[in-house]
């Protein structure tokens, strides 16, 4: 064998081993591509989840404060009188921020 023979054998084995190497890469990152979509696929659905349950909190909250117990109607009164007024003083922030 001579020693170009040599070299181009040399060569063809590092190209082959090279292409190898790249598949093996292209199959590592394919799996990695699809583990970063399924985690923002539950990312998103934890976040959809919370979101949710942040409403439900919210409204829980608001009937708490609505809520009646013991004849208390006049301290029901208040309360809704005094949410009546924060949301006159937010609509009034807002009507002046534009």
């Amino acid at each position: 064998m001579t020693e170009s023979e040599k070299t181009l054998a040399t060569f063809q084995t590092r190209v082959r081993q090279m292409l190898l190497r790249f598949q093996e890469l292209k199959r590592e990152n394919e799996s990695l591509a699809t583990v970063v979509r399924k985690n923002e696929e539950d990312i998103k659905q934890l976040q959809d989840r919370l979101a949710q349950r942040d409403r439900d909190y919210q409204s829980l909250k608001m009937a708490k404060m609505l809520e009646i117990t013991d004849g208390d109607l006049q301290g029901a009164k208040d309360r809704l009188a005094k949410l009546i007024r924060d949301v006159n003083k937010c609509i009034a922030i807002l009507s002046d921020e534009k």
